[in-house]
């Protein structure tokens, strides 16, 4: 483990200025938080923190973000709090390590639905702060580093994950490095016999033709040294994964596969980028097809840099990337260079992205419609590469590789998008299926009274264009759709004995997260949402009222007769949510929430685990949960508070303050509710009062079953 000097060192290498005394304060508290916990290798927990500290000191990060490193895990895994880390180390610190925990606590693999929500708290958590994502990728990177002592399933569930989700964020972000090293662990997990194969054949050529790297790398010194330019030349052979993610593109073997090393060239200015360039062509055959010049159309994080391939010594294909120092920089930390110091001042480097810029263009073409809608918007925008194409006016529209001429219209304005009738590309008329490659010229043809067709939404590939697609099509058959939800919800009320009135409709709407009670009615009428799910928001009792009770003592399907149970106190399961049992010798069954953090210590123990799940049927108000909330110090809004969760039909067993400050307080009160969406009822009545600044579920994975 490094030893806390040996961090504030790695610190002051780049910010003589940092505060070693607040590095030195959280490297103690959180040695003393992990005391007596080991990481599944043997390890001392905190080994971990620590080695994840010293990944983001290799970004040159701020102090709050290496504090947060040292300290991310003591909420979510230690009895401290976030009350105790804002007054030891600032509300900044803890804002940040609250941030992580709460990133660290979302199932990224689980459902498609919950997973789509999972992606909007992700990208929520990176709208405001984005250094709570980069202390998450290095505690991903470290994790993956060390992911052997963990069992085999759960390193594939892990080694998936990172692909999927945590690889192309880094991409994304312009954290090459980070993203190949991700792929390459999860490559080492999920297909070992591919990656050593590689490597074996790798060593092979090395064998055969020498050391191929220091041979170009000397006959580019060559070069530069003829052109009278100063430079610095870096070359390597490209990381397993990306050998085999070119094998099977383009179905080649590895003895076919050209292009297999990599060079960079870093020199002083702009103007010998281009050359550089000159001199590599002039010396070189350049491969047709692959230059791209991102120095004069940057990418949206921020990423500079001239790449060509080129046939080089014996005809092998190499890639050469020619960038510019503070290029460099922001090739390497991409949108953390906002946050990298250099001697001890923020880098004032004029080529890092303008954060707010880069986060509103993720944000903004993420605006889709539903759950399943953003899911696929998201993996969109980030698995992609770019193309760029030119206006007639000669202006540069980015998109996603792949892209057609409808996305290209949608990119510029939705209306242009929904009355496109054709497109030119180069001044040739093309079909709007058309593929746009770099460089292009694309004029688009409009109408009026055009509207979008259905098949346009197997055609586009970008989030923005399928999302103003669907709300077209949705909103030409709304009229229709709104008079078949005003019968359907007419029917559903009378069931219950209630009559419709748009005041009912408006508050059902506020309830299920829709606009208004037109958008209500279109969805029942193209069964977005059931009558019977509006009704049951409403009018929970009555819609149970048919329902079988359940018995309160036995509200648990898969136990035996003589087995007791009780519900675990970290997690507090409710009905409607899925459960999981775990035995003891003596106690009987504890029952937990399928996604409880306390679960992962049984995971070596699969013979102590029980298949539950709650009783269909109405339960009794007896099942008690946690929840936190902030309200304002003001007279009568604690009374307020109490009144609206009796006015659910719900119970306050229990209520203690854990903060009080001049301006707000926060507590905790147990309340005794029926089942989960008795407990969205509660939580929606208390964010609806004006008073309440925060609400959500206490859950304390420190407390014991």
């Amino acid at each position: 483990m490094i030893d806390v000097e040996d961090l504030i060192a790695l610190v002051h290498n780049y910010n003589p200025r940092a505060n070693a005394d607040l590095i030195r304060r959280a490297y103690a508290y959180g040695f003393l938080m992990h005391d007596g916990q080991l990481r599944k290798s043997g390890e001392p927990y905190f080994t971990h923190p620590v080695a994840v500290a010293a990944i983001l000191t290799e970004q040159h990060l701020d102090d709050a973000t290496i504090v947060t490193a040292l300290l991310h895990d003591t909420i979510e895994d230690t009895k401290s709090t976030y009350t105790e880390v804002a007054r030891q180390f600032g509300q900044e610190v803890a804002e940040l390590v609250d941030g992580v925990t709460k990133l660290t606590n979302l199932q990224l693999s689980s459902a498609e639905s919950k997973q789509a929500e999972n992606f909007r708290k992700l990208f929520m958590a990176m709208s405001r702060d984005l250094r709570v994502i980069l202390v998450k990728l290095a505690d991903r990177l470290h994790n993956m580093r060390t992911i052997r002592s963990m069992a085999p399933e759960k390193q594939a569930q892990k080694a998936r994950e990172t692909m999927e989700i945590y690889a192309p964020l880094a991409g994304r972000m312009g954290m090459q490095w980070m993203r190949e090293e991700l792929e390459d662990l999860s490559f080492k997990v999920l297909n070992p016999e591919a990656r050593n194969s590689i490597i074996r054949r790798f060593i092979t050529l090395q064998r055969e033709a020498g050391d191929v790297v220091h041979k170009i790398t000397a006959d580019i010194h060559t070069e530069l040294e003829k052109a009278r330019i100063e430079a610095d030349v870096y070359g390597r052979a490209k990381k397993p994964y990306s050998i085999w993610r070119k094998m099977q593109e383009k179905n080649l073997a590895f003895s076919r596969l050209s292009d297999i090393y990599g060079f960079r060239i870093i020199t002083a200015d702009v103007a010998d980028c281009y050359r550089i360039l000159g001199a590599i062509h002039q010396r070189w055959r350049a491969v047709p097809g692959r230059f791209k010049d991102y120095i004069s159309q940057p990418k949206s994080n921020g990423y500079r840099s001239i790449h060509t391939t080129v046939s080089g010594r014996d005809g092998k294909r190499v890639e050469v990337q020619i960038r510019t120092r503070q290029m460099h920089e922001v090739a390497e930390a991409g949108v953390a260079a906002h946050w990298s110091y250099r001697e001890g001042v923020r880098a004032q480097n004029p080529f890092a992205v303008d954060l707010a810029k880069w986060i509103a263009s993720v944000t903004d073409r993420l605006d889709a419609e539903d759950n399943t809608d953003f899911l696929e918007n998201v993996k969109l925008e980030m698995f992609t590469d770019q193309v760029f194409c030119f206006s007639p006016k000669g202006d540069v529209i980015q998109l996603p590789r792949g892209a057609t001429p409808l996305d290209y219209a949608y990119a510029i304005h939705t209306r242009i998008g929904n009355s496109c009738v054709s497109a030119k590309i180069d001044g040739i008329r093309v079909p709007l299926w058309t593929r746009l490659k770099n460089g292009q010229s694309v004029e688009i043809i409009t109408a009026e009274g055009q509207r979008p067709q259905a098949s346009w939404i197997d055609i586009v590939t970008t989030g923005r264009a399928k999302a103003a697609i669907r709300r077209s099509l949705r909103e030409e058959d709304r009229g229709r759709f709104v008079k078949l939800g005003q019968e359907l919800a007419r029917v559903a009320f009378d069931h219950v004995g209630r009559k419709v009135t748009d005041k009912a409709l408006r508050t059902a709407a506020k309830m299920l997260g829709v606009s208004d009670e037109n958008d209500l009615l279109a969805r029942l009428g193209s069964a977005e949402i059931t009558a019977r799910r509006v009704v049951e928001t409403l009018y929970p009792e009555l819609a149970m009222s048919k329902a079988e009770e359940v018995d309160a003592k036995r509200p648990i399907v898969g136990l035996t007769a003589d087995q007791n149970f009780r519900r675990a106190d970290c997690c507090q399961p409710v009905p409607g949510e899925r459960i999981v049992g775990i035995t003891y010798p003596k106690r009987g069954v504890i029952v937990h929430a399928i996604d409880c953090a306390a679960l992962e210590e049984f995971e070596e123990q699969p013979g102590r685990w029980v298949d539950l799940h709650w009783h269909a049927g109405r339960h009794a108000a007896v099942h008690t949960i946690s929840l936190e909330i902030t309200i304002s110090n003001d007279t009568g809004v604690l009374g307020r508070v109490c009144t609206l969760i009796g006015e659910q039909r719900a119970n306050i067993s229990d209520l203690q303050f854990t903060e009080r400050k001049p301006d707000f307080y926060r507590l905790i009160i147990d309340v005794d509710l029926r089942d989960v969406e008795h407990l969205h009822m509660v939580m929606t009545a208390l964010e609806a009062e004006s008073d309440v600044a925060q609400v959500s579920r206490y859950r304390d994975v420190t407390r014991k079953p």
